[in-house]
């Protein structure tokens, strides 16, 4: 296993709350590419599953994200919560659709969910939008697979 930074440019002020994300990877038969092996919380446009091309960066003594190569049909979404109150219900429905999250202690509302090709994000995209409607949580979908855009309305 292998990590991987994902230096983040600045979307507005604050945001993201880091300059840089490191994700876990495997290696692959093709030299410099990795398999991303979790959900980024910060990086935007990869998701679990997806091959990357890094670079060696021999002065911070880490592998460099430097291109997408391939996508998994995975998604990558992130869930903040407003309050607790639904916290429990939305982790249900994201198990019952058979998602997995991450979540990191410094950053308590947040998580990370991936969204596998076998889902039917139609279904559950919906679902998060009647929440996001009801002031409950805020999504952001930062990586969507093509087999997910396939499923959304044009």
């Amino acid at each position: 296993m292998f990590k991987v930074a994902f230096d983040l440019e600045p979307e507005r002020p604050g945001w993201p709350p880091v300059s840089v994300e490191r994700l876990w990877g495997e290696k692959t038969d093709v030299r410099m590419e990795i398999k991303l092996v979790n959900t980024p919380f910060f990086a935007r446009g990869i998701a679990f599953g997806d091959l990357v091309r890094v670079r060696p960066d021999h002065e911070r003594r880490e592998l460099v994200f430097e291109e997408f190569t391939a996508e998994s049909g995975h998604s990558a979404i992130r869930i903040v919560f407003i309050g607790d109150a639904e916290r429990s219900a939305v982790e249900a429905r994201l198990r019952e659709a058979g998602c997995s999250w991450e979540s990191a202690g410094q950053f308590g509302s947040l998580v990370a969910v991936d969204i596998p090709p076998a889902v039917d994000y139609r279904e559950l995209r919906s679902w998060l939008v009647g929440k996001v409607d009801a002031g409950s949580i805020e999504i952001q979908e930062s990586a969507l697979s093509q087999v997910h855009r396939r499923q959304l309305p044009s």
